[in-house]
């Protein structure tokens, strides 16, 4: 497998791991200009052909991560029903598609 085809099956590799809509919670940037502070969660917004995950934090920015530079996770199912109880609490009420 040449270097090309490599780099195409992990960006492929990534966009199945990390689809649109996907929380995450970023660890650590390596950005020394314009950091998002660790422990800020975000929503995958898509992954480029470059492997970069686009990204909409919560505190409003738009910075991208880089695999192997920048540290993330998923969050979990646990903090994914906090997350949602939060939202509920707050009256903000879910929208059902008819």
């Amino acid at each position: 497998m040449n270097k090309f085809e490599s780099e195409r099956k992990f960006t492929e590799h990534m966009k199945r791991c990390y689809p649109p809509g996907t929380r995450l919670v970023l660890l650590s940037m390596d950005d020394p200009y314009a950091p998002v502070p660790s422990g800020t969660k975000g929503t995958v917004v898509h992954v480029d052909d470059a492997a970069q995950i686009h990204m909409k934090w919560d505190n409003g920015r738009t910075l991208a991560l880089v695999h192997g530079e920048d540290s993330f996770r998923k969050l979990t199912d646990e903090e994914l029903a906090e997350e949602q109880n939060e939202n509920m609490d707050e009256g903000n009420t879910p929208v059902l598609g008819m």
